[in-house]
C-alpha cells in the first residue's frame, strides 16, 4: 500500500489547559469519519503533514496535536525561559483527554510510535474506555532499562560516537547519569552551552540509526535549529525523570488494554528500541498482534510503512 495523497486540515486551533500552555491541534479528513489521534514521538518533536497521509481521508477523522513545548504549541522549549515543570507524561495524558472532550469524540483510535507509544499506552491504560484500537510503530515503554540502553548500552556498537556523547558533559558527570547531565546543560543560561549540548546529543541519536539502510539517515539532525533545541531539551527532561512513570508500570498494567485490538509493528534491527520491548508487550496484551519487519530499524522502511497502512486500513472498516 502507498500513503494517501497530501491533505490539509479543515479545522485547527489551540487548546488552553489553564496552566500557561497552548496546545496546537488540527483535524483533517472526513468530519464524520472514524476518529483517530496521531501521537507523535520525541518527546519534544511535533506532528507533521506526512502523518496525515497514513489514513484514508474518506473514512477517518484525523486528529493531530503538538505536545507541550514543541512544534506549534507554546511556549516553545527552544526559549530558555519556557518552564518545563508542567510538562510531564501526566500533563500530556490530561491534554489528550481535554482535546477529546473539546472535539466531542467518544472513542478514538490511537496511532504513533517511539516515545508516542509510551504516551499512547499510558493514556490507554488510564482511559481504556476511550480507545477503540491502537497501532504502534516502534514500541517503547520508557523504562529506566530502555533509557540506559539507548544512552549507554548501545554504545558497544558505536564506541567512538558514544565516547563523544560522553565527552559532551562535564568531566565530573561522565561516569554518572549522562541524560540528567544533558538535561542540566539544556537549562544553562548560556546559549552556547545549550547549543553544544544539543548538537552532541543529536549526533549520538543519528549514530544509533546510522546502520538503517532502508530508513531515514540523519533523521534527528535534519531539523531546524529551534526544533533541535526543543527536541533535546524535552527529551532530556523526560528521560532524566524516567517519564515520571513507575518502573515497568506500562507492561505490568497491560491487562487494562484487554478488549482493545492493537497492532505492534516493529523493526527487527531497531537498535534504539530493541524488539524485546514489542515482544514483551505482545505477550502481556492478548488483543495485540505483533508484526516484525525484517528489513527495518527505528526509522522504518517501505515494508514497515505498508504494514502500518494495512493495519489502519483494516481498523477503518471496524466499528468501535
Amino acid at each position: 500500500m502507498r500513503a494517501f495523497p497530501p491533505i490539509e486540515p479543515y479545522d485547527h486551533g489551540y487548546l488552553d489547559p489553564g496552566d500557561g500552555h497552548l496546545i496546537y491541534w488540527e483535524v483533517c479528513g472526513n468530519p464524520n469519519g472514524k476518529p483517530a489521534l496521531v501521537v507523535h514521538g520525541g518527546p519534544g518533536s511535533s506532528c507533521t503533514p506526512g502523518q496525515r497521509r497514513w489514513f484514508d481521508p474518506e473514512r477517518y477523522r484525523i486528529i493531530l496535536f503538538d505536545q507541550r513545548n514543541c512544534g506549534r504549541s507554546r511556549p516553545h522549549a527552544s526559549d530558555p525561559d519556557a518552564d518545563l515543570s508542567t510538562n510531564t507524561t501526566h500533563h500530556l495524558i490530561a491534554d489528550m483527554e481535554l482535546l477529546r472532550e473539546h472535539l466531542g469524540v467518544s472513542r478514538w483510535l490511537l496511532y504513533g510510535g517511539s516515545w508516542g507509544s509510551t504516551l499512547m499506552l499510558a493514556y490507554a491504560e488510564a482511559f481504556p474506555e476511550r480507545v477503540s484500537e491502537m497501532v504502534i510503530a516502534g514500541v517503547t515503554m520508557t523504562r529506566r532499562s530502555e533509557i540506559d540502553w539507548l544512552y549507554r548500552g548501545v554504545g558497544r556498537f558505536f564506541p567512538e560516537q558514544w565516547w563523544r556523547f560522553r565527552e559532551g558533559v562535564p568531566e565530573a558527570d561522565r561516569d554518572g547519569d549522562l541524560v540528567a547531565a544533558y538535561a542540566r546543560l539544556m537549562s544553562d543560561p548560556d546559549p552556547a552551552v545549550r547549543d553544544r549540548a544539543a548538537r552532541s546529543w543529536i549526533a549520538w541519536e543519528d549514530a544509533v540509526i546510522s546502520m538503517e539502510t532502508n530508513g531515514k539517515p540523519n533523521a534527528y539532525s535534519d531539523r531546524p535549529p529551534d526544533a533541535v533545541l526543543a527536541l533535546v531539551r524535552v527529551c532530556s527532561h523526560y528521560f532524566a525523570n524516567a517519564a515520571w512513570l513507575e518502573e515497568g508500570v506500562l507492561l505490568r498494567d497491560a491487562h487494562r488494554l484487554a478488549g482493545i485490538p492493537g497492532v505492534l509493528v516493529h523493526g527487527r534491527f531497531d537498535l534504539g528500541a530493541p524488539l524485546q520491548n514489542a515482544w514483551e508487550l505482545s505477550r502481556a496484551w492478548p488483543d495485540a498482534r505483533l508484526v516484525v519487519v525484517d528489513d527495518s530499524g527505528h526509522t522504518g522502511s517501505g515494508t514497515m510503512n505498508s504494514e502500518i497502512l494495512l493495519a489502519l486500513d483494516g481498523f477503518a472498516k471496524r466499528e468501535g
